[in-house]
């Protein structure tokens, strides 16, 4: 389980990711359409890292993988999220490009966690 997390540093790694976002959306001037996309943004980006930091202290292999699991579907919701974001704020498109392929990696990261645990049964 721990090859992933130390080969691709993945407490950091995704804590970092978190931080980005919400520096991101920090700059940006939020109205009624951008504000809920903000805010779904930030919480589905920084639930990455929460939810891997409790896979980390996972009580079974059942648990962690379920938290590995959660950690691929908050990243595949922060790609959505990503992409309502740009279309409210068209001129951050390479920062959200940017975010978009950071967490494309850790989603295909997560997907392999998983898979490799189904197959370890």
């Amino acid at each position: 389980m721990n090859q992933f997390s130390n080969y691709y540093n993945l407490e950091e790694r995704t804590a970092r990711f978190g931080e980005s976002v919400i520096g991101l959306c920090k700059k940006l001037k939020q109205d009624t359409i951008s504000s809920p996309i903000i805010n779904q943004l930030v919480r589905s980006s920084t639930s990455i890292g929460a939810n891997y930091m409790e896979a980390n202290g996972a009580s079974s292999k059942k648990d962690f993988q379920n938290k590995i699991f959660i950690c691929k579907k908050e990243s595949q919701e922060t790609k959505h999220w990503l992409r309502m974001l740009t279309k409210c704020f068209p001129d951050i498109i390479t920062d959200t490009r940017i975010l978009w392929k950071e967490v494309q990696e850790l989603t295909l990261i997560f997907q392999k966690i998983g898979s490799s645990l189904k197959i370890k049964k």
